[in-house]
């Protein structure tokens, strides 16, 4: 049972008389938990709704197109609370956090519903048979799983759950049942790398197709590890090995089933100095928002952009604008940003690379930057009359960093008008030369 906060006006939940407060107790006699519980259900022609409403039970009957929604709100977008991730993993980030950021920052979610809505990766340690029985039943998927090891003693060791080995049962439920799946590897130094991650690939292919693809990202490592298990970062040359394990894989698996289907995080790539792969090599961009060929799809939409350039080539319009960016997209952005200026007269682009004080210089990313670095690296340096800063370093939906500092304190700290961009090569062009 949940309770309803919100009827949406000219909606048939209003039209029936449906009532902010009433609780929904079933839809065609399903009892309704949760979100999927209600999506689920509610994709009927006919929908028979029980409610409570100040203590009595009231029926109501909906006739409506098969996947139209009724209009209905709750108080999350869960209907309920979100579910706790129950591990201890030795690379979690959240345990890497310094004291002091907002309370959300410190929670740990560990929600199937949130990998069928948000895309969010589960490891399958809160789920049990019956959770198992009814993503089977609603036919939910893709599946994010966080994998990291196939080793089923390895994987209890590394996220710290007696439960971590056997939950592994479900991938092979999942695929009888059809349902997709898309998995990561968080790789850590000395302990998943090697034999173990070639085991896990090899025993991972062996649950395609229904497993699309595979993801191998290096674990991030702030400074504030005090008292946590011992990792180090990947060498540059152990980075390069990884990636030639992973792609010798890679090229194997399409050679047997027609795709790469595991893929190395952009971050490799940059830690062993070597280029990032042409856009063919990441075919569909299964794993895109876990890193995988970023820079190579920004790349080839920033090309595409500047082809519809010329007419601006020839401009004698005095602009002055800067980027700041993480140190790993600062030669990327850099790159970029000379070829635009040769291309256009007047123009002129800072790129500023920003070093991750706040968690460590061993964090490189963009989506990672605060606004405290970002102030106290820029305080003194020439912006001209536009700052570009990535989306991904703001909190999604909000205008606040990490740190909890607002866009808005930030460009009034530095007197620069701020234009937040997408990771997204014609949004960056765009940012450059809109008005």
């Amino acid at each position: 049972m949940v309770k309803i906060t919100e009827v949406y006006p000219h909606s048939l939940a209003e039209k029936h008389n449906i009532l902010p407060l009433d609780v929904l107790v079933s839809i065609n006699g399903n009892e309704i938990n949760d979100v999927l519980d209600y999506r689920f259900y509610l994709t009927e022609k006919r929908v028979s709704i029980l409610l409570l409403r100040d203590g009595e039970r009231l029926t109501v009957d909906i006739t409506k197109g098969e996947y139209d929604d009724i209009g209905l709100d709750f108080e999350t977008p869960l209907m309920d609370k979100k579910h706790t991730c129950r591990n201890g993993c030795i690379f979690c980030f959240i345990d890497q956090n310094p004291e002091g950021l907002r309370d959300t920052l410190y929670f740990k979610d560990d929600d199937s519903r949130l990998s069928f809505l948000h895309g969010n990766y589960i490891t399958l340690t809160n789920m049990t048979d019956k959770d198992v029985e009814r993503i089977v039943k609603m036919r939910f998927s893709p599946i994010n799983i966080s994998v990291h090891t196939t080793n089923p003693e390895l994987r209890v060791k590394m996220m710290k759950n007696k439960r971590a080995g056997e939950v592994l049962k479900y991938l092979a439920d999942f695929k009888a049942a059809g349902l997709n799946m898309c998995a990561q590897i968080v790789l850590c130094r000395g302990v998943n790398d090697g034999e173990e991650l070639m085991r896990s690939m090899r025993e991972l292919s062996s649950y395609a197709p229904e497993l699309t693809s595979l993801a191998v990202v290096p674990a991030g490592l702030t400074r504030f590890r005090e008292g946590l298990y011992p990792l180090a970062d990947f060498t540059a040359q152990e980075a390069s090995d990884v990636i030639d394990m992973i792609n010798a894989f890679g090229d194997e698996c399409l050679s047997q089933l027609g795709t790469r289907l595991v893929f190395c995080a952009d971050e490799f790539y940059l830690k062993a100095g070597r280029e990032i792969p042409p856009s063919e090599y990441y075919e569909d961009y299964p794993q895109l928002e876990n890193g995988v060929g970023m820079l190579r799809s920004f790349s080839d939409e920033f090309d595409i952009a500047i082809d519809e350039l010329t007419p601006l080539a020839a401009s004698t319009d005095e602009r002055e604008v800067s980027v700041a960016t993480g140190v790993a997209a600062y030669p990327f952005l850099k790159r970029m940003a000379e070829q635009l200026e040769r291309m256009t007269e007047g123009l002129t682009i800072h790129v500023y690379q920003i070093e991750n004080h706040f968690f460590g210089q061993s964090i490189t990313v963009s989506g990672l930057l605060t606004g405290k670095d970002i102030l106290e690296q820029l305080k003194d340096k020439r912006l001209g009359n536009r700052l570009l800063l990535p989306a991904n370093a703001l909190r999604e939906g909000e205008d606040v960093f990490l740190c909890g500092m607002t866009l808005d304190t930030l460009s009034k700290e530095l007197d620069i008008n701020i234009r937040v961009c997408e990771n997204d090569g014609w949004d960056f062009v765009d940012a450059i030369f809109e008005e």
